[in-house]
């Protein structure tokens, strides 16, 4: 794929990029090497001012930083901006609360003096994905400049500018100009940049297949990785749930970004009991869904991000089908231009169809009907993933159940599955290891130094 803007509303090709050549990427690791070494001794409050001039930038200029998202991929404007803003949140978060979390841990030995120190290991690298272009590095980037590391970013080749307008406001924030850079590389560069005995860990947030791959090559050269890849999440209807709530909460669930997140719901699993009446709210909300142009503020649905999302998205939906599925709306493409799908419900799933084994990423929901909690968390659990779920019940019991058993990174009761910064994120099974935000995020990219002293 080649690095370029183009416009997924209207299929233009806004502006192409040449990828960096081989000595151009090293001239980056050489300056990533040099600004560690003295970025490294920089004090908390120093990196923290930072991080606050960074959010200010945000903030200042939000509509600018929305509209390259949206022009990129095709995310609805209104969306965009809430976007931003989350990256500014992250930003002061962790100027207010990485020196704490950072700070020496005193621990009672044999020793007269001993503790546990939490230093930067040096250059980190990140390999991110297109569909929240800002939020994913910014959630990578304040933790590990914070901690005093510096970054390097291997951003999607569908968002370019993206990548080079955030170096820039890193750069206007006051960071030393090798702490954060932006590799406009190709993917087959990449793995020459996780050998370089410069690069100390990589994470990365993306497919199952490239998340396999680079944590191969970190493996293999015995360099720490953190994988954020796909999800499955459930989505849990039982029979004392807000039937109302639920289904207008599932629709933000799994239409945000068009359809495109890992961590949106996607099976939604309900008890046949209210099984009918969930189906007609589901499917009257998903009928006045508005899709069109991505910077008009009503506009609910925009574009998949590339031709090849939209494709994929449709073969699966059409292999479902014809293996005895039903699709209540939507299922298939919208003609003309733009990668625009359809919001799409589908239901009487059969075994063995890709919506019993694959991620659908894109603006189509898989509809389940089971007989009781039981047969709820087993369904739920019946995939390799295991990022999110959420389930909608007042019964405490059945709460503290669906908790425990379970499978996932997080389980969001009564509420939309999102990423918040005072809380973990991430998943388990083959939705990877490893968390974001929150002190647990902070502490994946450093040196936990044992001391102890005589």
């Amino acid at each position: 794929m080649m690095i370029a803007t183009i416009n997924p509303t209207t299929e233009e090709i806004i502006q192409t990029f040449t990828p960096l050549t081989t000595a151009e990427i090293e001239t980056k690791l050489q300056l990533a090497d040099s600004t560690f070494d003295n970025y490294r001794k920089s004090s908390f409050e120093s990196r923290a001012d930072k991080l606050l001039k960074t959010a200010t930038i945000l903030e200042d200029d939000a509509s600018e930083w929305a509209k390259l998202m949206t022009l990129e991929m095709g995310k609805p404007f209104q969306s965009a901006i809430a976007e931003v803003n989350k990256c500014a949140l992250v930003c002061r978060y962790y100027a207010e609360h990485g020196a704490d979390f950072l700070q020496n841990r005193m621990v009672e030995t044999d020793a007269s003096h001993s503790y546990v120190t939490y230093q930067p290991l040096g250059a980190i690298l990140a390999v991110m994905p297109w569909n929240f272009p800002f939020w994913q590095v910014f959630r990578f980037a304040a933790p590990t400049l914070m901690a005093g590391n510096v970054a390097l970013l291997k951003h999607a080749s569908n968002v370019p500018q993206c990548s080079l307008a955030i170096a820039t406001i890193f750069k206007g924030a006051g960071f030393p100009k090798g702490a954060f850079q932006s590799l406009l590389i190709e993917s087959g560069q990449v793995e020459q940049v996780i050998r370089d005995p410069r690069i100390k860990a990589v994470t990365i947030t993306g497919s199952e297949l490239a998340g396999q791959k680079v944590a191969s090559v970190a493996g293999e050269e015995l360099k720490k990785s953190v994988l954020e890849l796909g999800g499955s999440d459930p989505f849990i209807v039982l029979e004392d749930a807000d039937l109302e709530e639920a289904a207008t909460v599932a629709v933000e669930a799994r239409m945000r970004n068009n359809g495109q997140s890992c961590i949106a719901s996607k099976r939604f699993i309900v008890v046949e009991a209210i099984a009918p009446r969930f189906e007609k709210l589901l499917l009257d909300k998903f009928q006045a869904l508005k899709i069109g142009d991505p910077m008009e503020e009503d506009t609910d649905i925009g574009p998949l991000a590339t031709p090849a999302i939209l494709e994929e998205i449709d073969n699966q939906v059409q292999k479902t089908l014809s293996m005895g599925a039903k699709a209540l709306i939507g299922g298939k493409p919208l003609q003309g231009k733009g990668n625009f799908y359809p919001p799409t419900l589908l239901t009487n799933i059969p075994e063995n169809s890709p919506a019993m084994t694959e991620e659908f990423f894109g603006p189509v929901a898989l509809l389940f009907t089971v007989k009781d909690v039981q047969s709820a968390i087993a369904l739920a659990n019946n995939t390799s993933l295991g990022l999110g779920a959420c389930v909608w019940t007042k019964d405490e019991k059945n709460i503290e159940r669906c908790i425990r058993d379970i499978e996932a990174g997080s389980v969001f009761i009564n509420g939309l599955v999102k990423s918040d910064v005072h809380l973990p994120f991430g998943g388990i099974k083959r939705s990877g290891y490893g968390r974001e935000l929150s002190i647990e995020g902070i502490r994946e990219f450093v040196n936990i130094k044992t001391v102890w002293q005589k």
